[in-house]
Parts: structure tokens; C-alpha cells; sequence
């Protein structure tokens, strides 16, 4: 089964001189949820612009489904539907017209059925009567995801989707891309709320600097770069580490109080129990002990770190 998205070394120079995009190549397959990282700058509004063939690209080849997005533009755009950062709606139309409007663009027949599906899955029902201009920003946001699935698409591309909006929204935001996987719709999202990204996505991708850093199934990346910690509070505070405890990646706090071993995700904390009984012969004491592990958005910052 072909993926449903395919870039292959996609390259964005403006007149400018600035390369927005250096040689990306990435495939997302069907029905998967891919989130897309990076930040500000790093490419991914360029990059979303390009698959969706409304920025053109310097070089490279991207198809949809099959379907070159240069060559066979009115089918490769028809299985997509895209949410942008900005909202571009004609405040004087009513939410009803303008969703419906949307999929006829497309030319898909009317579907009011599907049409009043998308506004009460949105909590737009009870403003399908309403003009855009008498919306606050939340709901336009809605009006715009409504019509970029109004002519039900095959791969959704929602670019910072709930960016500034209320709680409501991205929690009807989220139980609506799980709604869309469920039916098999890929979908893919970029995002401040790394949280999100962690709780949503099969896979990440992190761009930097209009590179592809990694693309990495998310338990997979969560387990190779992830980092977990122990921590011991100790009995009593330590001017400074022992020099037989050099060896161990170990790191002492400025009140001296707080002792953090870190180790590899993947590692089981295989030297935890060695750790442990060697403080006890040196007579280190301690009273509490904790765990942590790196979320995704630690190994960000760190391979963003990396890139730069």
C-alpha cells in the first residue's frame, strides 16, 4: 500500500536567498496521526504549504495518494484538507453557507447531512445561522476546520489548530482527530502543545533550520533518546561528591540535599541496585527517593539544541 503522503528531497529557496526548506524527505502513511515539530521558522508552515501545492517548491517531487501534487494538482488537493494558522473566512457569509460552499469548491455533491455532522461534532449547530463576523475567535477557528473536512478528505493537515483558543475547543479539537483516525484519515498536525503531541501522535518528525532532524515512531523515540532520573534526598547535605563516586553520572545539587543518577530510558536502570548499595557503604543515607523520565518535549529542546 503506497503511503499516503510521499516528499521526496523537497527543496524551498526564495529570491531572497533563504532556504525555508533543505532536501526533505518524508513519507506518512494511511491513517496514522503524524505530528510535525519544530520551532518558529523551522519550516513547517512552508513545508505544509508545499504537500497541500499551494507554495511552490525549488525541487523534489511530493505525491498524495499517488498522485503528483505538480502534475495532478486537482486530484492530489482534493484528498486534502487543510487548517492554517491564519483564518481567512468571509465575515459576511453565515457558518452554514460557508462550510457548504467549501465542499462544493471541491466538487463534492451536497451532503447537508455530513454538513450538520461536522457543526454539531464542532459546537457549531447552534451557530449555523450566524454570520462569520458575529463569531468570536474560537468559534471562526471551528468554522475553519469545518471546512477544511466538508469535503471529507483523505489526510488532514491542521498547522497550530488550536494556537491561542479555549479549552473547549482543543478538547473537541482532539476528540475529533481521534474521530478521524478511527475512520482512517491520516492526519497531520503541528503544534506548540507538545503534550498534545505525546498524547495524539503515532509519530513525531522534528524540523530544524529546514531540515528533518528525525522522524521516529513516538514510543520508539520516547525509549531510545528518552532519559530517566533518580533522585535521593539525603539525610544529610554533601559538600560535594566522593571522589569513588566520580565514575557514576551522577549530579549534586547546590544545597547539597539532592543526589540525581540519569540513565537511558532503554536501560532498565540496570545500576540503580549497584548504585545504591555503593552509597550504603560509603554511608551516604537517604530518606526519599523519586523517578522521573523525560517527556517529548525534553528530547526537543534537546535535538532542537543539536540542530542549531
Amino acid at each position: 500500500m503506497p503511503p499516503m503522503i510521499s516528499a521526496s528531497n523537497v527543496t524551498k529557496t526564495y529570491e531572497s536567498g533563504l532556504t525555508a526548506l533543505d532536501a526533505v524527505s518524508l513519507e506518512i502513511v494511511k491513517g496514522e496521526i503524524f505530528a510535525l515539530l519544530g520551532p518558529n521558522g523551522a519550516g513547517k508552515t512552508s513545508l505544509i504549504g508545499v504537500i497541500c501545492g499551494i507554495v511552490s517548491m525549488t525541487s523534489g517531487r511530493v505525491l498524495v495518494d499517488g498522485c503528483d501534487i505538480e502534475r495532478e494538482y486537482r486530484a492530489a488537493r482534493s484528498k486534502l484538507g487543510l487548517v492554517p494558522q491564519e483564518i481567512a473566512l468571509d465575515i459576511f457569509s453565515t457558518v452554514w453557507n460557508t462550510v457548504r460552499f467549501s465542499r462544493r469548491l471541491f466538487g463534492r455533491h451536497a451532503n447537508d447531512r455530513h454538513i450538520e455532522t461536522l457543526l454539531r461534532d464542532l459546537s457549531l449547530w447552534e451557530k449555523r445561522d450566524s454570520r462569520i463576523v458575529e463569531l468570536s475567535g474560537g468559534m471562526k477557528r471551528r468554522v475553519m476546520i469545518a471546512k477544511a473536512l466538508s469535503h471529507e478528505p483523505d489526510a488532514v493537515f491542521l498547522d497550530e489548530p488550536t494556537a491561542g483558543v479555549d479549552v473547549n475547543l482543543r478538547r473537541d479539537m482532539w476528540a475529533l482527530v481521534r474521530g478521524l483516525r478511527d475512520k482512517g484519515v491520516t492526519v497531520i498536525l503541528t503544534t506548540h502543545y507538545i503534550e498534545e503531541a505525546e498524547e495524539m501522535a503515532d509519530r513525531v518528525g522534528v524540523i530544524n533550520n529546514g531540515r528533518l532532524v528525525l522522524v521516529e515512531e513516538k514510543t520508539a523515540l520516547m525509549r531510545k533518546l528518552g532519559k530517566r532520573r533518580l533522585t535521593l534526598t539525603l539525610h544529610q547535605p554533601m559538600a560535594e561528591l566522593p571522589a569513588s563516586l566520580a565514575g557514576w553520572p551522577l549530579e549534586l545539587d547546590q544545597s547539597g540535599q539532592r543526589l540525581t543518577y540519569t540513565f537511558t530510558a532503554d536501560g532498565e536502570g540496570a545500576g540503580i541496585p549497584r548504585l545504591l548499595e555503593r552509597l550504603g557503604e560509603l554511608g551516604v543515607d537517604f530518606r526519599d527517593l523519586e523517578t522521573s523520565t523525560s517527556t517529548l518535549e525534553d528530547i526537543f529542546i534537546d535535538l532542537v539544541g543539536q540542530g542549531a
